[in-house]
């Protein structure tokens, strides 16, 4: 057979310079389209090839609560399709963000996820606050951290919608909105698994069925399993960290009542158990000192040396949190119902929330009980979500209005759990207590008087904050696309919000059972000697001269009301040619921190400037998008660590307020020559700094950078060989590149900066994917071999400095490594 020149090329360009193309320009990302799918998302029939390369940017989408294709909407999105999902064998958001330049989600801990999007990001992990990005899982907010991250199950696409969204999408979308999109029931069966085996332990499977009961109802149920063993263990005790242990199920009833109604019901459900996050401490034990009785143990060095810390990417992991493990319990219920009249259509959308989390990890990065410190975060919450949601065309005008209501109840304790012999260790390093003071110069005493029987040291301490949150939300909103003439439209839209908040702190008494059985024990010696036992008793860390008075119930209740306009003017130049201008507001209500008792803090708003280039090239198969933008951050809340000097000298992390601006430019290219082939870029620059801010930690930042990168990018490329063993073999690379942290005078103390000269914090980061897979001409059958992270790229992400000044105990996180595996699928 005669090969033409191109697919020659092309073949060159593959197995000779593809890695080199893709590392010498660190770019890239998702957008290019999905196969056609039918209304539930099934894939559609193969097409014609050569009308597929022209369909670039033929996406429907719902970013602005109505069917549009992608190139129609005068806002900057990028869409994750199915297909890339599978294609970077992604079982959540955070193990793809890299590839959505300006999407940043932490998920170190998935049970409390942190988004980031232009640089904007509400990293507290309370009750009492909330993201500025809004996450929305068809339609339905998803509240607090605990919920916001679920595993992939059977998704349809994710529209990642950049800069303010307060119109459309309303509250607590100041620096945009995640819509995730999930498969509805088809009229056709289908069913299909999926299992992948993979290093380190790793095996995930998922199922679904789609089963048509009659002309008008189908089911669609789904199921999903990931498991891995972990790719770090505690040289001490052999245990594994960084495992997988999650599993989740959805059913979805769709019934089409009447020819112009439809009932959709939607029932999810997951469950997630695994070990916290490892604390991989930075202090050799070779580094360890003796201290002087009565103590007669090693300790850190204190204060600790920077320059003396563990690169962690080779430091040995010793963790050895009391009942440590992460966990969720997610059950979720949507019912939505459609109706069409003659002059548009109503949408009412109910949906009822509920999770219980449990977080417990090491916050010392030893497993020295001289140090011991761990913290856990325990949740529950319920919420329930009514939205009404009218659309229609009159005339000139394409018009979407609405109004919904938001109701949430919130329950958390922050634990803080030490040991009595890290009490002595904390009252001497940051109290300035003598070693007369502490309970190891009692217990050495107890023998000598006749009651060595008892121990004062190896007694647990636990000292909480609990809080309850009650969160009401009324919302009206309203969006006319005013088609003025074939060329030009004005958008115009505003929404009014009303936050009603009531937040309560109480800090009970400290909980050390056993250590108070041997204090009513040693009563008679106490009395003896003169000794109040009161002194055993007191709070150390959370107490009234840190502001946390005990045994005491504060309460609080503010609300607040916002009006969100957006105006947006779009043209034309040619049907594949559009430009856009336009001035948006975003809007995050205000809230509280959950262990600052008393706090409150206004609600962030944000004004948007943008404008942007939307083009459709059909005849040189290419799609080039771009958008330049400014925006001014007022309140913007940001969880950072206080030293606390002035109160107990326990470090704690606080909510403080800033205001931002920032300078950006994202662009996005599709090139698809052949049906064969496609390329894809998408880049990312921003300037963020602080208009006004002081840290807690007194450092003024006025004028310094935000900590974001400056430049982040995305690529991918696939090529597909037909005819191969009576199927089709794909291969796809995949590359991304995130610059280094814009460091500023508290980065530092935040741990996202260099700290220490053996190893490196905050510098660029990248990964490569590949992926080679082959299925049947009817893509019944198939199997693919995978890898993410090829390159096997280690990152420190950051460190933690909570227990430095309190045990000179730092400790880090640092990226997993490279993961291969696996994959086999059958449809039927």
């Amino acid at each position: 057979m005669r090969q033409r020149p191109l697919s020659i090329s092309l073949r060159k360009l593959l197995f000779g310079g593809s890695t080199l193309l893709l590392l010498c320009s660190p770019s890239l990302a998702f957008g290019a389209e999905a196969p056609p799918q039918d209304a539930a998302g099934s894939n559609a029939p193969a097409s014609d090839p050569v009308k597929d390369v022209t369909q670039l940017g033929k996406i429907t989408v719902t970013a602005q609560s109505r069917s549009q294709e992608m190139q129609e909407v005068p806002i900057p999105l990028q869409i994750v399709t199915a297909k890339q999902i599978d294609t970077l064998a992604a079982t959540d958001l955070s193990r793809m963000d890299i590839f959505v330049p300006g999407l940043v989600v932490g998920a170190d801990q998935p049970t409390q996820p942190s988004y980031q999007m232009r640089g904007i990001e509400t990293s507290n992990f309370g009750i009492g606050t909330e993201s500025a990005v809004g996450v929305y899982v068809d339609g339905v907010y998803a509240a607090r951290s605990g919920g916001a991250l679920l595993a992939f199950n059977d998704i349809a696409r994710i529209e990642v919608l950049k800069g303010p969204q307060g119109t459309l999408f309303g509250r607590n979308a100041a620096a945009g909105a995640i819509s995730i999109v999930t498969n509805e029931p088809s009229d056709h069966f289908e069913g299909k698994a999926r299992v992948r085996f993979g290093n380190d332990g790793r095996k995930y499977a998922d199922a679904l069925v789609n089963v048509p009961v009659n002309r008008d109802m189908a089911v669609r149920m789904s199921v999903l399993d990931n498991r891995s063993d972990g790719w770090i263990k505690d040289a001490a005790t052999g245990e594994s960290y960084g495992k997988d242990h999650d599993w989740g199920s959805r059913l979805v009833w769709r019934w089409n009542a009447t020819p112009d109604t439809r009932v959709l019901l939607a029932w999810d459900h997951e469950q997630l158990k695994q070990p916290p996050q490892p604390a991989i401490g930075l202090i050799a034990k070779s580094d360890y000192v003796t201290r002087d009785p009565p103590f007669n143990d090693q300790v850190p060095p204190f204060p600790a040396d920077p320059s003396s810390y563990l690169d962690p990417r080779h430091a040995p992991l010793y963790n050895d949190t009391v009942n440590a493990g992460e966990k969720r319990h997610f059950d979720g219920a949507t019912l939505t119902v459609d109706h069409s009249f003659s002059w548009g259509s109503l949408t009412s959308t109910t949906a009822w929330r509920h999770f219980n989390t449990y977080n417990r990890g090491d916050y010392d990065g030893t497993n020295n009980r001289a140090t011991y410190l761990d913290t856990a975060n325990i949740e529950s919450n319920n919420s329930w979500y009514q939205e009404f949601k009218f659309a229609g065309t009159a005339g000139i005008a394409d018009w979407v209005g609405g109004v919904s209501y938001y109701d949430e109840h919130a329950r958390q304790t922050s634990q803080t759990n030490v040991f009595t012999d890290s009490v002595d260790s904390l009252a001497m390093n940051v109290g300035g207590a003598a070693a007369t003071d502490t309970f190891a110069f009692y217990d050495s005493l107890l023998p000598l008087v006749g009651y060595g029987q008892y121990h004062l040291l190896g007694d647990p301490w636990r000292e909480q904050i609990d809080n309850v949150g009650r969160f009401k939300a009324y919302a009206a909103y309203g969006d006319v696309i005013w088609h003025l003439t074939d060329q030009l439209s004005l958008t115009t839209g505003a929404r009014f919000t009303r936050d009603e908040k009531e937040f309560s702190w109480f800090n009970p008494p400290r909980r050390a059972d056993e250590l108070d059985a041997t204090i009513d024990a040693l009563m008679p010696l106490l009395n003896l000697v003169g000794i109040d036992p009161s002194v055993f008793q007191q709070n150390l860390i959370f107490n009234a001269a840190g502001g946390a008075p005990v045994n005491v119930l504060v309460k609080d209740k503010n609300s607040w009301n916002d009006f969100s306009p957006r105006v947006v003017l779009d043209y034309k130049f040619t049907p594949d040619v559009m430009g856009y201008a336009s001035v948006t507001k975003g809007y995050k209500a205000g809230g509280y921190n959950s262990v600052q008792i008393g706090s409150r803090f206004d609600p962030e708003k944000v004004l948007n400037y943008e404008a942007g280039l939307k083009t459709l090239f059909p005849e040189q198969h290419l799609l080039l998008n771009g958008s330049v933008y400014y925006y001014r951050y007022d309140n913007k809340q940001s969880l950072t660590l206080d030293p606390n000097s002035a109160g107990s000298g326990v470090p704690r992390y606080l909510v403080s307020s800033t205001d931002q601006e920032a300078h950006g430019l994202e662009f996005e290219a599709q090139w698809q020559p052949v049906d064969a082939f496609k390329l894809s870029f998408t880049g990312a620059y921003i300037d963020a700094t602080y208009r006004q801010a002081v840290a807690p930690s007194g450092a003024d930042l006025s004028g310094q950078p935000t900590g974001e990168p400056l430049f982040s990018f995305a690529s991918s490329l696939s090529y597909t060989w037909q005819g191969v063993a009576g199927g089709a073999l794909e291969f796809d690379l995949s590359h991304a590149y995130r610059g280094k942290s814009r460091c500023n005078r508290d980065s530092q103390l935040q741990g996202t900066c260099q700290i220490s000269p053996n190893f490196d914090t905050g510098v660029a980061q990248q990964r490569t994917d590949a992926r080679l897979d082959w299925h049947a001409a009817d893509d019944q059958w198939g199997v693919a071999l995978y890898a993410n992270n090829v390159f096997n790229k280690r990152y420190v992400t950051g460190v933690n400095n909570i227990s430095t000044s309190v045990f000179g105990t730092p400790f880090a996180s640092i990226t997993p490594p490279r993961a291969v595996g696996v994959e086999l699928r059958v449809k039927f």
